[in-house]
């Protein structure tokens, strides 16, 4: 049986200098790839470095998820033996360890080990060659996760190489924690450094890439029987660009991924299909419901699955034990795979739009602006707009409109001459054309270069001072023309959807977040202005809080402002007004103060003209009483008629 137990992770511990320097050398040489640093964190970097579009990465990301398995062990230890058993099947390219921690009822932590092998079918081998416990009965469902049991040793086959690969990491999904980042951040010479080692010691790793893909993996291959055209379209942050270490999994699944190709007009024999339902929202609503069945039922892993099919994109909401990972699930709604590649390319235009934009988002979130659960407040991606916008807008741009994007793609072609396919995920009407017309062209990716040379600490000072200043009262945010326009109607916050431009992807938020947020970027803006590092110094105070800190150290968590503090208590109960009852009665309520004379007469004066009000209408009711039952309003002599008498 296997045994899980907790173990604690040996890793060395380095000084903060010799951390901070090793985070920020490949920057600085553009020597040293990042994959060969060791870390006490899990080092951030893409094992495919030379994938540069959207396409060719989820392509590279879907093909090292094919040539994977998920092998539970219990623990690190099991590495040797582990590896060993299973070179049996084939080349390891890979290894990586992971842990999630256990609850209260289960015996410890879980280890996992994810191992890569050359190809596929040296990954579909090991998956063959499991076998079902006898111990442990389920719903026999073969799946690419496993566990490694202990017992008598089978007879190996001898791998190619006498030694073992090592581990790439250890305990490789472990986010870095909030003491250990401020401290790093801290020993920082500059907020430029600060800003750099933020996004690389909190963005998604490898590794976790490399999860979310075998979840989505796991989708398609269990409906694929049935729907043999079926694809699961990661998108959101796990894919975009700007996913930081635990951040959830979108999936949106179509269910025939050659829906929107024209049928072979000289092929006779035609599918029988099942009648759907005319309302395709209510057949989406069905098919979720399904689906959700299906997983809940026979997937290993998931489970807590909650479907919320009632809201305005109905999704399937799941938890993977095994990859610690809650994912989200939704059909026919492919508008987020597009704004996905948008993000996409415009971090890859420029090398400071993903970690500038990792700080703003971490600021929000210190600063009480952002919150994972749905409301009234800024979203990540309206925010993430925003640094888009402000990109935009500079002097010297960092960022094009997308109106120039398109101008761009449609000069450019591929070196064969040949314009790129339009059609990639099927007809979704115009905005598919409009999108994959220019995100679809790989030259889009080198035809523009900016020449601003700020950096990230100028950037970041910039953005603050451009927001405290703009004007959300009267104007809209518009990306694809990289400028304003009048708000087409009263939102608080409006900022066009590129995708769909009659809506508003902050239509949530209230004027008290809106508010909230011109307050807190000047009160950013004046944080960095007074804690600068040479000024920490000269004032005497912590040198660890500065720069970034300043904006979210743990001092700022506690100092989080709220828009309740905007508005005062009454000054006056209008229960007062009318009431006779003395001060000094039992409630313990004083009589109300005034500081300005003007204001006591005014009261005085409500109070007599309403005094007089109820007086008129006790004497029409009593001259108007027709036997019927009244009552009498505590506080007033008023006497209101019962049955079926309306209050006006």
């Amino acid at each position: 049986m296997l045994h899980i137990y907790r173990t604690t992770l040996r890793t060395h511990r380095r000084t903060l200098g010799e951390q901070l320097g090793r985070v920020l050398q490949p920057a600085v040489t553009g020597m040293m790839p990042l994959s060969t640093l060791q870390s006490p964190w899990p080092i951030r970097h893409c094992s495919a470095n030379n994938v540069r579009t959207f396409d060719t990465m989820l392509k590279a990301r879907r093909a090292e998820a094919r040539r994977s398995v998920l092998v539970q062990v219990s623990s690190e230890r099991s590495y040797n033996e582990l590896y060993r058993y299973c070179s049996q099947f084939g080349e390891i390219t890979s290894a990586h360890h992971y842990r999630v921690d256990g609850d209260s009822s289960s015996d410890g932590d879980c280890h996992y080990i994810l191992l890569e092998y050359k190809n596929r079918e040296e990954a579909d081998a090991a998956m063959q060659s499991g076998v079902f416990s006898t111990e442990r009965p389920g719903v026999r469902a073969r799946s690419i996760f496993m566990w490694f049991r202990t017992g008598p040793k089978p007879r190996l086959v001898a791998p190619t190489n006498d030694t073992v690969r090592q581990l790439a990491l250890v305990d490789g999904s472990r986010p870095i924690d909030e003491q250990e980042l401020n401290a790093l951040l801290a020993s920082a010479e500059t907020i430029d450094d600060q800003v750099t080692v933020l996004h690389r010691v909190t963005k998604l790793n490898d590794l976790g890439k490399r999860l979310r893909f075998l979840a989505v993996r796991q989708l398609e291959s269990s409906l694929q029987g049935m729907f043999p055209q079926a694809v699961a379209h990661p998108f959101g942050s796990s894919v975009n660009g700007y996913g930081r270490m635990g951040c959830d999994l979108d999936v949106i699944l179509d269910l025939d991924c050659r829906s929107g190709e024209p049928p072979d007009r000289n092929a006779r024999l035609v599918y029988h299909t099942k009648a759907t339902n005319p309302n395709e929202r209510t057949q989406v609503q069905r098919q979720l419901e399904s689906i959700g069945d299906v997983l809940q039922l026979f997937l290993p892993g998931v489970n807590s699955v909650r479907r919320i099919l009632k809201a305005r994109v109905p999704i399937v909401k799941y938890h993977h034990e095994h990859l610690d990972l809650e994912i989200d699930l939704t059909m026919n709604n492919k508008a987020g795979v597009y704004m996905s590649e948008l993000l996409y390319l415009f971090g890859e235009l420029d090398h400071r739009v993903r970690p500038l934009t990792f700080a703003i988002r971490r600021w929000a979130q210190a600063v009480g602006l952002t919150n994972q659960a749905p409301g009234y407040w800024i979203t990540n991606f309206s925010l993430t707009m925003l640094v888009m916008y402000f990109l935009q807008q500079l002097p010297a741009p960092i960022l094009p409109s997308i109106n120039k994007l398109i101008q761009l793609s449609a000069a450019t072609k591929e070196s064969n001459g040949v314009v790129p396919p339009l059609a990639r995920l099927g007809g979704d009407g115009e905005d598919a054309e409009w999108v994959c017309s220019f995100l679809k062209n790989p030259s889009i990716y080198e035809c523009f270069r900016s020449t601003n040379q700020s950096t990230l600490e100028e950037l970041l000072h910039q953005f603050f001072t451009f927001y405290a200043q703009f004007d959300f009262n009267q104007r809209a945010i518009s990306l694809n023309i990289a400028g304003t326009i009048l708000k087409p109607d009263h939102c608080p916050m409006y900022i066009v959807n590129p995708l769909e431009t009659v809506l508003n992807v902050s239509k949530n938020v209230n004027l008290e977040e809106t508010e909230l947020f011109r307050i807190q970027v000047r009160n950013a803006l004046w944080l960095l202005e007074t804690h600068g590092k040479e000024a920490v110094v000269q004032a005497g105070s912590e040198p660890s809080e500065w720069g970034l800190v300043s904006l979210f150290g743990p001092r700022k968590q506690l100092e989080r402002i709220t828009p309740q503090m905007f508005f005062t208590k009454r000054m006056l109960n209008v229960k007062d007004i009318f009431d006779e009852v003395p001060a000094d009665d039992a409630t313990g309520r004083h009589p109300a103060s005034y500081r300005n004379p003007a204001v006591k007469n005014q009261i005085a004066s409500i109070h007599r003209s309403t005094k007089a009000a109820i007086g008129k209408l006790q004497g029409g009711s009593a001259g108007g009483a027709n036997g019927g039952r009244s009552t009498v309003v505590e506080g007033t002599n008023v006497k209101l008629k019962g049955g079926n008498t309306k209050r006006r």
